[in-house]
């Protein structure tokens, strides 16, 4: 669950200024369950959490295991109002996403323009994360011959891990944390590092601030328990497989992270055109939008060839399949699913309306006053990007190269060198 604050800012007439957040919830496939305008989060939230309950119970589908958020996670004492909201779920693990945790870690940097900054966040990621040893040695494997087939001499699996990309070690590779100790050991060792002489740059400005670091530190310290994996939960899904160098290489799709939240949020600002919108066109975009992402999400997810069709109107492929069954006796979108029977629950600006007293315009296509709304509207300030591309970029991995070779023990910038070895050369998980 993600919310931001950015989107909110194209509400235009009488809705301007109404909505503070646009709070999102995601499932382990990247698709957006809900999405929601709120006045006000905290118990602005409770009618959506409730609805999403009994989405699940009505659905006969399990209750979620583990839910990832930016805040609210963890409590010295008690529960809290987080977990007590989705009370409906008593089992519900609430713990706290961890690219989130390591921006907060960041804040206690002078600047991210820092020559250090990068090489800090990948040691931070090697800190909380270890690669499953047999992953990696397949990928090296594979990468390996790949090379070797392309004309290159024979390489050590230092030289093969200079190769080796963010995007492949995500989608070929498992992560799991270290533990509570491990992790809490090797981030005070490299913040113990850094923050002396070695955390300097080429021009002897330190890449953290000392005091605003200890402070950060000993606040965010609790958190350390919150952003482990939990027992005997399946984070990765393996989503097929792909033939690399004559290796055979796994696929898979991690539950762990917020990125596709973030990108759906990203995108959603660019795909409501133009700087401002009134709330009849900013729910319209905002409902294609939904219908669109969850689509790709969904296509993405899974193992088969995508369909030649390629149409997001579920009206149309519907109409398709029970057409080309009567005559040929198959679907041609064979994992096409109708849509259910609406449940009720108010989606976007109908869910802040709710809360402010007002009410949605007619939304029916063949309303006049629709129409007239639709054909004013001005799309020139569109951007070119719509954002129903697919977002895998898991932003926690970083420095590939630096996270598996045991050798690279220093963090080099210009002319001055932080020694790091004690976490630089942080080995797989065997």
């Amino acid at each position: 669950m993600d919310s931001t604050k950015k989107i909110t800012k194209k509400l235009a007439g009488t809705a301007k200024g109404t909505g503070l957040w646009l709070t999102s919830v995601g499932n382990e496939f990247g698709q957006v369950l809900i999405s929601v305008l709120t006045a006000q989060e905290g118990a602005g939230l409770d009618r959506m959490v409730d609805g999403l309950v009994r989405r699940y119970q009505e659905a006969g589908v399990d209750p979620p295991a583990v839910l990832y958020v930016d805040c609210g996670c963890c409590t010295d004492v008690g529960e809290t109002k987080l977990k007590a909201r989705f009370r409906g779920w008593p089992e519900l693990t609430v713990k706290l996403d961890i690219w989130h945790f390591m921006r907060r870690i960041a804040v206690g940097c002078t600047t991210d323009a820092h020559q250090l900054y990068p090489i800090f966040m990948s040691r931070i990621s090697a800190c909380i994360f270890e690669w499953d040893a047999a992953d990696v040695s397949l990928l090296r494997q594979a990468k390996r011959a790949l090379l070797m087939s392309q004309g290159w001499p024979a390489l050590t699996d230092a030289d093969v891990n200079k190769h080796l990309t963010r995007e492949e070690l995500a989608l070929h590779c498992r992560r799991r944390t270290r533990g509570e100790e491990t992790t809490i050991l090797l981030l005070e060792q490299l913040l113990t590092e850094l923050m002396s002489n070695k955390g300097n740059d080429s021009l002897g400005v330190p890449l953290l601030d000392k005091e605003r670091m200890g402070h950060i530190w000993s606040v965010q310290k609790k958190h350390i328990k919150c952003i482990q994996d939990p027992p005997g939960v399946v984070l990765y899904t393996e989503t097929g497989s792909i033939t690399k160098g004559g290796v055979l290489l796994r696929t898979y799709r991690c539950a762990r992270d917020s990125t596709s939240l973030e990108s759906f949020h990203l995108h959603l600002n660019r795909f409501i055109p133009g700087y401002s919108a009134n709330s009849l066109i900013f729910q319209i975009y905002l409902l294609e939008g939904l219908n669109r992402w969850n689509q790709d999400r969904e296509a993405a997810s899974l193992a088969s060839e995508p369909s030649a069709l390629r149409s997001y109107t579920g009206e149309l492929v519907h109409c398709v399949n029970c057409n080309f069954e009567k005559l040929f006796g198959r679907k041609v979108v064979p994992n096409f699913c109708p849509p259910a029977r609406y449940t009720g629950e108010l989606i976007g600006v109908q869910y802040l309306f709710q809360q402010t007293g007002q009410a949605l315009q007619n939304m029916n296509p063949d309303c006049e006053q629709t129409a007239e709304l639709i054909e004013d509207l001005n799309v020139d300030e569109r951007e070119e990007d719509e954002g129903f591309c697919d977002i895998s970029e898991d932003h926690t991995i970083v420095d590939p190269e630096a996270a598996l070779s045991p050798s690279s023990s220093t963090l080099r910038s210009g002319s001055s060198t932080a020694v790091t070895s004690s976490v630089a050369s942080l080995p797989v998980s065997t």
